[in-house]
């Protein structure tokens, strides 16, 4: 986490640990003195866990030039509507990074909502229902399964 985020890794840390109910803290190590321009507030290393995987992370007050982009996106797959919208609504901050569903946290982290099945429906049948499906989603912002079904289906 730098330039405009850092000193947040661990309201990340919370944050995506209040969001993902398979999730918890690991080990937390902050800068010691000395290491300016780094606070002692900061955490120089740290761990969590989302859904059985080791994720690190760390603050770094140098100005290394780039700042999160979509160029690294997390992406979660889930098995209804339900679960999509819950994601959606507690991850989404940045209406206008909305797109396929794509979003931005409040850390400017790209994650991607995706049905379960959409990789299904993208691989295993006919060039008229590829089309038909990348066409819908094409539209969307947050992934609608029930019209993304009606388009696979050719309804």
């Amino acid at each position: 986490f730098m330039n405009e985020n850092v000193g947040r890794a661990e309201e990340a840390i919370y944050f995506y640990n209040k969001v993902f109910k398979n999730s918890e803290p690991g080990d937390k190590f902050y800068y010691p003195e000395g290491l300016e321009p780094n606070k002692t507030s900061q955490l120089a290393h740290a761990r969590f866990k989302i859904e059985n995987q080791w994720f690190t992370c760390m603050d770094s007050a140098y100005d290394y030039g780039y700042q999160f982009n979509e160029g690294i996106s997390l992406m979660v797959t889930l098995e209804d509507q339900g679960e999509i919208d819950d994601y959606w609504e507690k991850l989404s901050t940045v209406p206008e990074a909305e797109q396929c569903g794509w979003l931005k946290d409040p850390f400017g982290v790209s994650w991607q909502i995706v049905p379960e099945h959409l990789d299904e429906m993208m691989a295993h049948d006919s060039p008229e229902q590829l089309k038909r499906v990348t066409e819908a989603f094409l539209k969307m912002k947050k992934f609608d399964i029930a019209t993304l079904e009606k388009a696979y289906h050719g309804e």
